[in-house]
């Protein structure tokens, strides 16, 4: 869809992330659902879940070279990834949560937690989850690839 020009139709809820595979160094893409878009230190940034863990390629792939660029809607951006720690992961959950409270539970379900909806819930599983911020030409940080 978004090789298509229709990136616009998600409404910035996904991107296409274009990472560097880290066994072959071609260009590999990933659509991802964004959890939150918001300025981090006065540039664009918008957070994603690995729903599949530390070990989804996307993911692995970013601790290798955390520069990539994304397709937000027909606009691209080459950003740098900077893995979050789990206390940040947990306040995203709390926040994107009640924002989108059915999509937050199948997401849940999804990756095989169980929730009530308490804002504690939503906390215990964003300090699962391994999140990583996509920030428009940031260096990265010292935490990048623990």
């Amino acid at each position: 869809m978004f090789r298509m020009g229709l990136g616009p139709l998600f409404g910035g809820r996904l991107l296409l992330l274009v990472h560097t595979g880290r066994v072959s160094g071609l260009p590999r893409r990933t659509a991802i659902e964004v959890v939150e878009a918001a300025p981090h230190e006065g540039r664009p940034s918008w957070t994603v879940a690995s729903g599949y863990g530390p070990g989804a390629d996307w993911y692995r792939n970013l601790e290798r070279t955390p520069h990539a660029t994304v397709q937000v809607g027909r606009r691209f951006h080459a950003v740098t990834a900077q893995t979050l720690t789990a206390e940040e992961g947990g306040e995203l959950m709390t926040r994107y949560a009640p924002r989108h409270p059915r999509t937050a539970r199948r997401l849940c379900a999804y990756m095989g937690f169980t929730v009530d909806g308490s804002a504690q819930d939503y906390r215990r599983v964003g300090e699962s989850v391994p999140f990583v911020r996509l920030t428009e030409g940031a260096a990265p940080s010292s935490r990048q690839g623990r």
